[in-house]
């Protein structure tokens, strides 16, 4: 119980002041712990007070065996209930409502929540498991179980929790605020999960629309707003054996190829009644179509499109509002951890995109959450995307800063998720990013880099490191920000790997320019091994490459309908043997022209075509042949795994190239871009004796013209290019050749 206060009293000796009554009706009262709930009266007994705005009558019964101790009078003021009882004791309220009675405890008969240990770590932006204190919590409370909320939000003047529970009256659950942390918190006795709620915050300037819970574990399906009561995840994962051997600061030397999807648009269940309409799929039915594809195609991991709940499916999931809780478009958090823990038994990793970059401004989220710059800079110069139509974190804010952290280590921890790839890092290191001088505001140095970004990536780096070890964290970076990858105690950002987003502009550039003009581009395909170890590289063609009238991967390519499809497996086949890792967005891999639309699924119905059966049987051995041959993936972030043979043939668009492993066994790369076959094309390798064609992009199981070496060819003593044998190749047209030597018998 609470000791015994003084307050202002009516004629009655039960009601507080007239300013404190006032503040109350009109809900305003900063502190409702004051007046509400037990109060001791000095001489052993209690007063105890309810404000229940529509309730009829209001008795007290024991909570020991329900016996009823007396009454609490409605006073003057409707709703506001009060009653002196001779001795303290735990009580019940029976409340009379129109519709009905209920018998609960009385909230405002619980002491503080949360401990001091949970504020402190919040406010210095280093609580490693917010979602386990914030937000709404199943909790028992001296017995008793309901829901803990609790929400940051300093500024306000007072909070309240509403649902239907409380027929969204902020009236009936004002929280009780904790300084200096700005948190404030109540409990709500015998509330369950699957209850809607929001927050009703008083600011500054008034009463502000209705806010959703920032550290909401789950959400109503849009386009509904609200949070959802949610259990704390529990699942029974089955994923041991791969969590503890799973790729993490190991993988620069293994394989990782990485197929990106869009949960939403893969795949639709479309039923045998015409009258329904195809739909999305569910997390299972997901797991049930997706994982059999991806160990065919032989993909590594996936990576999802950002899954945390975003209110416009049209942003894809890059403009999310709840941190911690998976859409419900697809849905429970329960359905999503079934779904990671299918596809780690199946040994496929999962990769989520992350956005700590910005979100958007609609007025139920994070926008002004408590009349105030909370979330994000109050200068629009520093706290507005002009490109997005977003607001930016103030990472300079320890509880920003803690907030964005502890959901990272959410998803990485309570999901089991292999690594994130973090959207956006560019904007997010560069005050002036996409800004014109004037648009900005200069760091403390006077400069443009933004420091407290900066500070923010570092911190998650190490703590990944540290909390969720064998994890990835993956940054797109589009500048030549040095040491995106170096670790945090030699300067860098400590990032495992960052997207080669020269790479992808300078080769996708090359191979769409009609083959008589390629030899004037010849240094875009070459260019990339002049910086490939200067970090390291996830190669990437993504969902940016294949919208907004940029055309489909197959569509870029130039010629007829047979070049088009021989220039995107060359390209393929160039990509899966260049170093650095692989990223390719869902429907690349087996050529769907339409550029992809969130709104419908994958052209499925192109595999009955031989063209994009070819193309997606090669990526299925591409794949197949990375994981398979060393040379391909052991040494991706180290020039010793890479040997020009020949990189200056622009007047016939050839390339030619080994890939080394740590052993010492090379594979040949021979690459044709034009579709002119080449003949008797003698090109150096090390070792005299037998090479066998591992791939030939231009063979007829991938409806190409089935041009080749007839398997393998005999490297014959006779030094080229530097090396002390050579092999005379016929070179495809379009296409590109793997070669491996044959071991000495």
């Amino acid at each position: 119980m609470n000791a015994p206060k003084e307050y202002g009293r009516g004629d009655t000796g039960l009601l507080p002041g007239a300013a404190d009554m006032d503040a109350l009706i009109r809900a305003e009262h900063h502190d409702p712990f004051s007046m509400l709930g037990p109060h001791g009266d000095g001489a052993g007994g209690q007063i105890i007070r309810a404000y229940l705005p529509d309730a009829l009558s209001v008795k007290v019964l024991s909570r020991e065996d329900e016996q009823e101790l007396g009454t609490l009078e409605m006073s003057d003021v409707p709703g506001f209930f009060a009653g002196h009882f001779s001795t303290e004791q735990p009580y019940l309220l029976k409340v009379s409502w129109a519709g009905g009675e209920q018998i609960t405890e009385d909230p405002y008969s619980f002491g503080q929540l949360l401990g001091e240990m949970d504020l402190y770590l919040f406010a210095e932006g280093n609580h490693r498991d917010l979602s386990s204190a914030l937000g709404a919590q199943l909790v028992n409370v001296d017995g008793i179980d309901g829901v803990r909320f609790a929400v940051w939000a300093p500024n306000a003047r007072r909070v309240s929790v509403v649902g239907g529970f409380n027929n969204w009256d902020g009236r009936r659950h004002p929280m009780r605020a904790r300084y200096p942390s700005g948190v404030w918190e109540v409990f709500v006795p015998r509330l369950t999960p699957g209850e809607a709620y929001k927050y009703e915050i008083l600011g500054k300037d008034g009463i502000l629309p209705l806010k959703a819970d920032p550290v909401a574990l789950a959400t109503q399906m849009p386009p509904e707003t609200a949070s959802v009561v949610a259990k704390p995840l529990q699942f029974d994962w089955q994923d041991g054996d791969w969590m503890t051997h799973r790729g993490g600061r190991h993988a620069m030397t293994a394989p990782l190829s990485i197929y990106e999807l869009h949960a939403g648009s893969w795949q639709y269940v479309v039923s045998d009644d015409p009258d329904v309409p195809p739909r999305q799929c569910t997390w299972h039915e997901l797991a049930e179509r997706l994982i059999p594809y991806i160990k065919e195609t032989g993909f590594t991991h996936i990576e999802l499109m950002p899954i945390m709940e975003h209110p416009f499916g049209g942003s894809w999931g890059y403009q999310p509002l709840s941190q911690f809780a998976p859409t419900a478009r697809y849905g429970s958090p329960e359905d999503f951890a079934a779904f990671i823990n299918a596809c780690h038994q199946a040994e496929i990793g999962v990769i989520l995109d992350w956005v700590p970059a910005h979100f958007p401004t609609d007025t139920h989220g994070l926008a002004q959450f408590d009349g105030t710059a909370l979330y994000e800079y109050g200068n629009p110069q520093e706290g507005f995307h002009q490109d997005w139509d977003t607001l930016i974190y103030n990472l300079g804010r320890t509880e920003v800063h803690g907030f964005m952290l502890a959901s990272a280590l959410h998803w990485l921890k309570h999901f089991h998720v292999d690594g994130l790839r973090v959207d956006a890092v560019a904007s997010m290191l560069y005050r002036d990013y996409s800004r014109k001088a004037g648009e900005w505001v200069p760091n403390r140095h006077g400069g443009r880099e933004n420091l407290e970004a900066i500070d923010f990536l570092r911190h998650l780096s190490d703590v990944v490191n540290l909390e969720s070890p064998g994890a990835m964290i993956i940054a797109e970076e589009s500048t030549a920000w040095p040491g995106v990858t170096q670790g945090t105690q030699q300067g860098g950002l400590g990032f495992n790997f960052k997207w080669n987003m020269g790479w992808m502009h300078d080769t996708l550039h090359y191979i769409e320019q009609d083959p008589i003009h390629r030899a004037h581009h010849h240094n875009e395909l070459s260019f990339g091994l002049v910086y490939a170890w200067s970090e390291r590289f996830i190669l990437p063609i993504s969902h940016d490459e294949v919208v907004h009238g940029k055309h489909s991967l197959i569509d870029k390519m130039p010629g007829d309908r047979w070049q088009k499809f021989a220039n995107l497996r060359a390209y393929l086949s160039f990509m899966w043997t260049h170093p650095g890792k692989k990223l390719l967005f869902m429907g690349c891999e087996f050529g769907q022209w339409r550029e992809w639309n969130h709104d419908e699924q994958l052209d499925w119905y192109l595999l009955q075509y031989a063209e994009h059966i070819g193309v997606k049987k090669l990526v299925s051995d591409l794949n197949r042949i990375y994981r398979e041959e060393p040379a391909l993936h052991e040494q991706d972030c180290v020039p010793q795994g890479f040997q020009w043979v020949i990189g200056d043939d622009a007047a016939n668009s050839v390339f030619a190239y080994l890939r080394w492993s740590k052993e010492g066994e090379p594979l040949l790369i021979v690459a044709n871009l034009t579709p002119v076959p080449r003949e008797a094309y003698r090109i150096g390798v090390p070792f005299p004796g037998q090479w066998t064609e591992l791939l030939n992009s231009d063979a007829a199981m991938y409806a190409g013209s089935n041009l080749g070496n007839g398997g393998e060819v005999n490297a014959e003593a006779i030094k080229s290019h530097g090396m002390p044998a050579s092999v005379s190749l016929v070179l495809p047209p379009l296409a590109l050749l793997i070669l491996k030597p044959e071991p000495e018998k």
